[in-house]
């Protein structure tokens, strides 16, 4: 009767047991998709796929699918260790064409025995029994039947479920339906309340119902006469179910009232069919039929027409019934002709894919592939991102991240990332399955779409030059697969093929790179959790990609300071930028925002904690790019921040400035604390090069800056000398006039000494070193005198602190001699007792 498999699968997935059956077993033979053993088909794995493709599709030989009477009768024998029948199996597949007979007459003849019969005849009695028994017969094999998952589109090979799936849906009503109700009905006296049960049997229609279905489905059988076919079946059996009411309503009343009834009082013609009931039964049945049929047509009176108020109420049922069927069938027409039912574009693409196979003559494997994969489509479509299209997209994301979200926030790849980057990788995925044997992704090609297993297992096989497989993993679920191609663009390392029935979520390669490029600091981590799962070769790849990535992010960093793009530029480092990254000449985002002079994203910056002292590859702070551009208030920002210049040579420096006659960024430096009695390689020092040039403004600005005159450069000269032999003679009264002041300043000291005393500068502030910068104050500009005492006392009266008492370097360590000061260092100064 039917052809068995033992399973070494188990699916014990409990979402499984309302599952429904596949209806599209005429479209290509019926093949199912069922669940082996991965071990028994991956001994091979040169060969698994097409080995995959056989087991999973039923592509095989009419010699390989023989089942033997002697096989059906030892697997009899073995039904306690697991024994099941594959909906497809081409005996079950016999065994349902037989129940269907069966259930034929008995949803039609159930009525009719209803209405006509109180108590079968010998020769209908045997045949009703025998109907009964092979329903009975079919409701054991019912707990025998795999099924496939309306989930997971997997075959369910477990008992447990299939015997609760059965049991929970038509096992109550079926086996009522097999209870021999005609000698139950003799037994109890023949009570009239039993005989309603027989109506139970009318569920057998369902069986007749998905008859029809796979009829529609089936191209090789015209679509509009199927649908015709079923159309006038409806309409038939409706009318003869009411045709048996009417009849049982008219019989329900003694025979001496018969004249009260609507067929005991018609006469058609010369013909009474007074005492209806000794007129033949198909007489009596025909009239009957007659009456529903004309009652349905127009508007239930004429020649027939109810009598009593029993039959009234009836038929004011069945008209309004009525209407509605009308609508069915009308509607139904029309969708015939307007040819807009998802089944006929089902039957239209799968007969213009038929064609082109044919024209281009496919291989028999691969077109079972393609027909499968299509009815495998339509089956699955109401995952189709159509049916979701008029929901607002809020709505649709929110069903995503419901459907999908476990089954990416649980990949590898993606751990330590933030929910809003699983969020927007959720909201912008596409469902799709696949059948066993089919490859998704190839060795080397390009890939451009990232896949996460839901449910079912792949394989990755790597292909040698010689053609040999070697079975690289197997992909299982809250797995992910093209990611190393995509991420690394690099060709696809392994092919990826199916094993079982797959349930996927695609992203593409566009979406997950904007995704991405939004979201810095989760793509670190993605390309971080990547390099420690992979140990082969890829691994220079992914480290190139990594370094790349971080240059070209640091590139976007700098160009939005370089643009002033705030909101950029802050949404950049909430992402994860790092603002210390730098670019290829070494800048960091403060150098370009420092030189281009905006101050909300230079005051932004150094709230973020950037290092304000950074060089780049020239040797340039930000405070130096900002005093070069002339951005005073930005330079003053970075000042009161505690930026230092850090000029390499500033003697050289400053003579290029003099050089260069550039006042403004003399004025600049200087103020910013650089020392004009720096020398260059000659030991001349600005004021040198520009008495000799005869420069006066610039030498004004290095007097007034504290110059001195006294300097000496290689060859003895002072810039005093310097003026004398360019002869200006501004220039030379400028000098004298400082050497006065100079040696008014200091009448205690030689000459020497008041040039060793102004050969460093220093800049002291009235707080602690480690105070928090809310309370600091402005400090002040001066030169090192000769003694600690003297600094202290200098620096109390300019800073108007008469508490100082105790001079503190940067890193809070006491000062006891002024030779320990370097030049342009920063000094605090506290009191003692603080």
């Amino acid at each position: 009767m039917g052809s068995f498999k033992k399973s070494s699968f188990r699916n014990t997935d409990e979402s499984s047991a309302n599952g429904e059956e596949s209806s599209l077993n005429g479209v290509n033979g019926g093949e199912e998709y069922m669940v082996e053993d991965l071990r028994e088909r991956i001994k091979s794995s040169r060969g698994s796929r097409f080995t995959l493709i056989e087991n999973e599709l039923g592509l095989i030989d009419s010699a390989r699918r023989r089942v033997s009477r002697q096989t059906v009768i030892d697997g009899l024998k073995d039904l306690s260790q697991g024994l099941f029948i594959h909906p497809d199996n081409r005996w079950y597949r016999a065994w349902e064409k037989f129940i269907l007979i069966w259930a034929i007459y008995s949803s039609f003849f159930t009525p009719m025995e209803f209405g006509f019969f109180r108590g079968l005849p010998k020769n209908l009695f045997f045949l009703d029994i025998a109907g009964q028994v092979a329903f009975l017969l079919d409701i054991i094999l019912q707990f025998f039947v795999t099924y496939r998952d309306s989930h997971s589109y997997k075959m369910v090979y477990n008992r447990n479920l299939i015997a609760l799936r059965y049991l929970k849906s038509h096992f109550l009503p079926d086996l009522l339906g097999c209870m021999p109700w005609d000698i139950i009905y003799k037994a109890v006296g023949e009570k009239e309340e039993v005989r309603y049960l027989l109506w139970i049997r009318l569920t057998r229609v369902r069986k007749v119902t998905a008859f029809f279905q796979r009829m529609e489905k089936d191209i090789r059988i015209n679509y509009l006469f199927t649908r015709i076919v079923k159309l006038i079946a409806v309409e038939l059996y409706c009318t003869h179910t009411a045709a048996c009411i009417f009849y049982y309503l008219a019989t329900t009343l003694p025979e001496e009232k018969e004249g009260y009834t609507w067929i005991g009082s018609l006469k058609l013609g010369d013909y009474s069919y007074a005492h209806f009931r000794e007129i033949d039964i198909w007489k009596r049945y025909t009239t009957s039929m007659y009456f529903a049929i004309v009652t349905m047509a127009t508007v239930g009176y004429g020649d027939i027409h109810a009598v009593n108020l029993r039959e009234m109420i009836f038929i004011m049922i069945y008209v309004s019934f009525d209407m509605i069927l009308g609508a069915y069938l009308i509607g139904n027409m029309t969708a015939l002709i307007v040819k807009g039912s998802k089944t006929e574009r089902y039957r239209d693409k799968m007969t213009d894919l038929i064609k082109y196979m044919n024209r281009n003559r496919l291989g028999k494997n691969l077109r079972n592939q393609i027909k499968g994969h299509l009815r495998l489509q339509y089956e699955s479509s109401y995952t189709d991102a159509s049916v979701l299209q008029d929901i607002p997209i809020s709505i649709r994301a929110k069903i995503s991240q419901t459907l999908y979200k476990s089954y990416v926030e649980n990949v590898p790849l993606f751990n330590g990332c933030s929910s809003e980057f699983i969020n927007q990788i959720v909201t912008r995925v596409h469902e799709e399955f696949f059948l066993p044997g089919e490859v998704i992704m190839e060795q080397g090609n390009v890939v451009d779409q990232l896949y996460f297993v839901c449910h079912g297992v792949l394989e990755e096989v790597g292909i040698a030059a010689d053609g040999s497989e070697d079975t690289v993993s197997l992909l299982e679920p809250n797995s992910l697969f093209g990611e190393i191609s995509i991420l690394c663009n690099i060709p696809q390392p392994y092919t990826v093929r199916v094993c079982e029935l797959c349930r996927l979520l695609r992203i593409d390669k566009q979406s997950f790179s904007n995704i991405l490029e939004i979201y810095f600091h989760d793509g670190r981590k993605v390309l971080t959790n990547l390099l420690e799962v992979i140990t082969d070769s890829t691994i220079s790849d992914i480290t190139f990609h990594i370094g790349k990535q971080e240059a070209e992010l640091a590139l976007r960093v700098n160009s939005a300071a370089y643009y002033g793009d705030l909101y950029q530029l802050k949404s950049l480092i909430r992402s994860g930028a790092d603002p210390n990254k730098k670019d290829y000449d070494g800048r960091s985002a403060l150098h370009l925002a420092a030189s281009r002079g905006y101050e909300d994203v230079t005051l932004f910056l150094i709230q973020e904690g950037v290092d304000i002292n950074a060089e780049d590859n020239f040797g340039n702070t930000p405070l130096l790019e900002a005093i070069k551009s002339g951005h005073d208030r930005v330079a003053s920002l970075l000042s009161r921040e505690g930026a230092l210049l850090k000029i390499d040579n500033p003697g050289a420096y400053l003579c290029t400035v003099v050089s260069k006659g550039d006042t403004d960024l003399l004025r600049r430096v200087l103020a910013n604390g650089i020392d004009p009695n720096s020398k260059d390689y000659d030991h001349r020092t600005p004021l040198h090069l520009a008495a000799s040039q005869g420069l006066y403004l610039m030498a004004k600005l290095l007097v007034e800056a504290g110059a001195s005159v006294f300097s000496k450069d290689r060859w003895g000269n002072t810039p005093l000398d310097e003026g004398r032999l360019c002869g200006n003679k501004n220039m030379i009264r400028l000098l004298e006039e400082a050497k006065k002041a100079q040696l008014s300043e200091y009448p205690e000291c030689s000459q020497e000494v008041t040039d060793r005393k102004h050969t460093k500068k220093c800049t002291v502030f009235p707080f602690h070193p480690w105070d928090p910068k809310e309370g600091r104050k402005h400090g002040i500009v001066m030169w090192v005198p000769n003694t600690i005492d003297e600094l202290i006392k200098a620096a109390s009266d300019q800073l108007e602190s008469p508490n100082g008492s105790c001079i503190l370097s940067e890193d809070g360590g006491k000062i006891f001699d002024v030779d320990m000061i370097t030049d342009g260092q920063r000094l605090y100064m506290i009191n003692e007792t603080d």
